[in-house]
């Protein structure tokens, strides 16, 4: 889709425009992080926070890493915790995704990302639709025959609120294949571990998620994956069918990144954007990313923020032509 295509490359040319050296200027090595992850065990927010925590301190470039699950309120608890909490939080950073602009334009939560202090975009993970490994559902023509035979019957699930990321991925596949996107029997789930137990209860035909937790599942022989909004297939599964290929024209990829509390020291977010920048050299850093299938999509600052507002008016465009706002 266009959204898409601008998304990728308004990220490619922030990208190109970084090099500066890792810890240039002197920076110190940062001595601890505590990482808030706004949703549960389970999600893509959890394994990104405890991912790049394990990377960056295998890699010595952080002496230690904490994390803390908050869900509640699409993510807006953590926000306003990390924002009320400001003079506190020093040593935490938040990590978050696409929903952070998506649950502001629809008033989940009163917050924007220009509230907190932007530290950098780390990586993008593609998105896929899932389903129990015992289903009959073998492909993307599989759901789309039960859609069209019952829409109402054909619940999609995700770990986002109704009108989220989730959800409007889903839509987006839909409209591509034709169908009425408005029309989707969304279920939304608090995080990615039940929406899991959601779809293996048989609540929902279908799982909608990010590509990282779908690999894990389906390694674990839970679910089969039968849809990535991927261009290509990606090598940490290939067996996984992009939608591309199965005659469904859409691509999405969830940038993924770490923010700070309002008012964050410039010394504390250079040290912060130095250390991460770093790690994306390092062979800790490549495991991680490799076995969860992750892009590398990196802007920092400024740059963060300019792809920021961008998406933000992209998403918003979307969502309205979809009826979601």
């Amino acid at each position: 889709m266009k959204f898409t295509r601008r998304v990728l490359m308004t990220t490619a040319a922030a990208v190109m425009a970084l090099s500066t050296p890792a810890f240039a200027g002197g920076h110190q090595k940062v001595e601890s992080i505590h990482f808030l992850i706004p949703g549960g065990a389970g999600g893509g927010w959890d394994g990104t926070a405890r991912g790049t925590g394990q990377a960056l301190t295998e890699a010595g470039l952080v002496g230690s890493a904490s994390y803390e699950n908050m869900s509640g309120g699409g993510g807006g608890k953590a926000i306003g915790y990390l924002i009320e909490n400001a003079a506190s939080q020093e040593g935490t950073l938040m990590v978050n995704s696409t929903p952070i602009v998506i649950r502001s334009l629809t008033g989940v939560f009163p917050y924007n990302f220009s509230d907190l202090t932007l530290v950098a975009g780390t990586i993008g993970d593609y998105a896929a639709l899932v389903v129990p490994a015992s289903s009959d559902i073998a492909d993307m023509a599989g759901l789309l025959e039960a859609y069209k035979a019952d829409q109402q019957g054909t619940a999609i699930g995700g770990g986002s609120v109704p009108g989220g990321m989730d959800h409007l991925v889903a839509a987006m596949v839909m409209k591509a294949a034709g169908e009425d996107p408005v029309g989707v029997n969304y279920i939304p789930y608090d995080a990615g571990g039940t929406a899991m137990a959601g779809l293996l209860s048989g609540e929902i035909k279908a799982l909608s998620t990010g590509f990282s937790e779908a690999v894990a599942l389906a390694t674990a022989g839970e679910v089969r994956i039968i849809g990535v909004t991927a261009p290509d297939r990606v090598a940490a599964f290939a067996d996984a069918p992009t939608m591309k290929e199965q005659g469904i024209d859409t691509e999405f990829v969830n940038w993924r990144g770490f923010f700070g509390a309002p008012g964050l020291s410039d010394e504390k977010t250079a040290q912060y954007q130095a250390a991460l920048e770093a790690m994306y050299d390092t062979p800790e850093w490549e495991a991680v990313r490799a076995t969860n299938g992750w892009v590398n999509i990196h802007n920092s600052g400024d740059d963060f923020r300019t792809f920021l507002e961008g998406q933000e008016k992209e998403i918003g465009d979307l969502m309205r032509e979809l009826g979601f706002l």
